[in-house]
């Protein structure tokens, strides 16, 4: 199964290109016959491009066996995203969901941040600005 883990590690997130379906822990299984995908929540207008890419790249590496499902139960969840997809987001200038609860500017690292809107750029995202550099950034939402 490994082989395809390598082949979704190279899907680019169609709204994040920085970070892979792999790293934002849409993917959530590997089966015989199948790749099982969550989106990052229901209505997610992305989930469809989501599914061609996955299909395009799957079939240009000699799968074209392979199903994609899509579950929905249990929903995605922020606690999926890999360290890798994490620091992946922190150097696109998006600060992750942290443990913590703590929101850190991506550019600089400083907590001194103010929340400008609930709604980023996309629907799980919200805006932020730093109070240290200025820098406007986005923050993944938690879920």
């Amino acid at each position: 199964m490994q082989p395809i883990w390598d082949v979704l590690a190279e899907v680019p997130d169609p709204e994040i290109p920085a970070v892979s379906v792999v790293d934002l822990g849409i993917v959530r299984s590997v089966e015989a016959g199948r790749v099982v995908i969550t989106p990052t929540y229901s209505g997610c207008p992305a989930t469809h491009a989501i599914e061609q890419s996955i299909r395009e790249a799957l079939d240009a590496a000699g799968y074209r066996q392979i199903r994609i499902d899509t579950a929905i139960a249990p929903p995605w969840t922020t606690e999926w995203i890999t360290a890798e997809g994490r620091d992946k987001l922190r150097r696109y200038g998006i600060a992750p969901p942290e443990p913590s609860g703590e929101v850190h500017c991506p550019q600089c690292g400083s907590a001194d941040i103010q929340e400008v809107s609930r709604f980023g750029s996309t629907p799980c995202k919200s805006q932020f600005r730093c109070l240290s550099c200025l820098e406007p950034f986005d923050r993944f939402k938690c879920h």
